[in-house]
């Protein structure tokens, strides 16, 4: 019997990897969720679409395998933009497939009829329409096998009539993958190993390109004594028992990492995007490796560009590169990280008072060694780059390109649906959680067992931070919060909530053990300072008008508990 367009769309994603659809049922993909149901793939019904797209995301970039969402016409489809936006740009191989209404009532605005073409075109690796059923398996292998190949979201848009129609003839169109070596030919790395040989001090700022490339990292790194920085998103593989370690730069950073990176002679940036050019140093040769030669000079200047994958580029300079014995410019960064790191671990002497922080290292002692971290957008990211140590199986996510609020538990629910037996945790603020609050609904109906942490503050906290840096009295960032705990209680999750600080390690051990998804509610000093690794003279100057405004305002309380609860030490 001949397959329907449904059918071989559902039988050629699932031969290519993927396990698991999210979204929401309905007219124009009834015909492609029943095809679900009779296959080995399992639907993840969400409240909300972006949710969905969030969760594929997540899971598609943990388990580097290829997810899939759908959407009905119109709303359907365009509630996913936010979510795939964000899968996209952090790298996660998705196909969704955007259902359109008939193809008689397209193009004359009959209702629900919206071409999610454009829309998606932006932020995608692959975004086609199937116009004949004959394409139904071509497009939807090269949609599976572009979205693995680029790290992507892939959009097939599928008039709803299409899904029931059988093609008159079906090739075995099939996804393909690849891993090639990748790397300079000999004449290009010469001046790159020419300028590393003539010493001085030398660093390494690793990016997202070294996922795959921890050991070659260390290698050269080893052979150059360099300290190795890393970006936002490198943190997984870079970070775990690494002797030449010395963390961020960046507004996100510590000093270590900043030092390393603003007063070295000769920089090499291996699969590294970062994006604020303040940061970069102002002298040094800078030598950046990149697989993508769009990449090259993008961010910043640079002297020698070299193209290949950071795997391969990283072996073959290690083996001609010469060795250098001086120790002192490593040591100099590690001992400013550590110092860094000491400075930034508060202790409260003030039972009422819950730094963040504390929070966080207390998360990071009690969760299992090979947990799952997402964090909102926000102060918890920061939390979590700063103080979640990465120990190898351990894996960190939040939204570091796009930069969205919301994507934190969201994004769990994909990794714990991919991880069903490991621990996976979302660190979220109460702003970011109460945008997609009915998705905590979807935890129980899918017996998902996230853990949600809520950093109450009871405000937009980093939008309240970057008004006071620019001078600005906080406007607007007031958030009138309910007991989050017992608003799980009442949704059927496990509900629990912390407002001194002495209760704070029982309740997250009780959390982390229960058996099911739970929430924790944590009552947070909401004057919190997120401490970049260099503080500008503008910086300060704006803060003190800040100051100025509030008293002026009559918010004297408010620059007493700022200064009080930011000095610890």
């Amino acid at each position: 019997m001949s397959q329907n367009v449904a059918e071989i769309i559902v039988e050629t994603l699932a031969e290519a990897g993927a396990k698991r659809c999210y979204g929401v049922v309905g007219d124009t993909i009834n015909h492609f969720t029943d095809a679900i149901r009779r296959s080995e793939l399992e639907w993840v019904h969400v409240r909300h679409e972006e949710v969905g797209g969030f969760a594929a995301g997540g899971e598609a970039y943990m388990t580097r395998e290829l997810t899939l969402c759908a959407g009905t016409c119109g709303p359907g489809s365009l509630h996913f933009v936010n979510g795939l936006f964000e899968t996209h740009r952090n790298g996660s191989p998705v196909v969704m497939i955007a259902s359109q209404v008939a193809t008689g009532d397209s193009g004359v605005g009959f209702p629900q009829d919206v071409d999610p073409k454009p829309i998606y075109a932006q932020y995608s690796v692959f975004c086609e329409t199937i116009v004949n059923p004959d394409q139904a398996r071509r497009m939807a292998a090269l949609a599976a096998q572009t979205a693995l190949a680029k790290n992507g979201v892939a959009v097939l848009v599928v008039h709803g009539d299409l899904f029931t129609q059988t093609p008159s003839q079906d090739l075995p169109y099939r996804a393909h993958r690849f891993d090639p070596v990748v790397r300079p030919n000999a004449e290009e790395l010469v001046p790159a190993v020419k300028r590393i040989n003539a010493g001085g001090k030398i660093s390494i700022y690793a990016g997202f390109g070294c996922e795959h490339a921890r050991s070659e990292v260390l290698a050269l790194a080893a052979k150059l004594n360099a300290p190795v920085a890393w970006t936002s998103r490198a943190k997984d593989f870079i970070e775990p028992d690494n002797p030449f370690e010395v963390g961020m730069t960046g507004v996100f950073g510590l000093a270590g990492g900043y030092h390393a990176v603003a007063d070295c002679d000769t920089l090499i940036l291996l699969g590294c995007s970062f994006a604020w050019t303040q940061f970069y140093p102002e002298k040094a040769t800078i030598i950046q490796v990149d697989i993508d030669p769009q990449q090259i000079g993008k961010r910043h200047p640079v002297d020698i560009g070299l193209v290949g994958s950071v795997r391969d580029t990283c072996a073959a300079l290690a083996q001609i590169v010469d060795a250098q014995s001086d120790t002192r410019w490593l040591e100099k960064c590690r001992d400013q990280y550590h110092k860094a790191l000491a400075h930034d671990e508060p202790e409260s002497q003030d039972d009422t008072l819950i730094h963040p922080q504390e929070l966080t290292l207390a998360l990071d002692t009690a969760a299992a060694d090979d947990a799952f971290f997402t964090a909102d957008g926000g102060s918890p990211m920061v939390w979590m780059l700063r103080h979640i140590r990465a120990r190898g199986e351990r894996r960190t996510l939040s939204s570091l390109v796009h930069g969205t609020m919301a994507n934190a538990y969201p994004q769990a629910i994909g990794i714990q649906k991919a991880f069903p037996e490991r621990q996976v945790i979302a660190m979220c603020g109460d702003g970011g959680m109460t945008m997609l609050l009915g998705d905590l609904l979807t935890l129980k109906q899918e017996r998902v067992p996230v853990k949600v942490l809520v950093f109450n503050n009871g405000s937009l906290g980093f939008v309240e931070l970057e008004q006071k840096v620019e001078g600005l009295l906080d406007s607007y960032t007031d958030l009138d919060n309910p007991d989050f705990g017992k608003m799980a209680q009442a949704m059927g999750l496990w509900g629990g909530r912390v407002e001194k600080r002495h209760e704070l390690e029982g309740a997250i051990a009780e959390w982390l053990a229960h058996d099911g998804p739970a929430l924790l509610d944590v009552k947070v000093n909401r004057m919190e300072l997120v401490m970049p690794p260099k503080i500008e003279p503008g910086q300060v100057a704006s803060t003190a008008l800040y100051s100025g405004k509030a008293v002026l305002n009559g918010r004297l309380s408010d620059v007493v508990d700022l200064v009080k609860n930011n000095f610890w030490k």
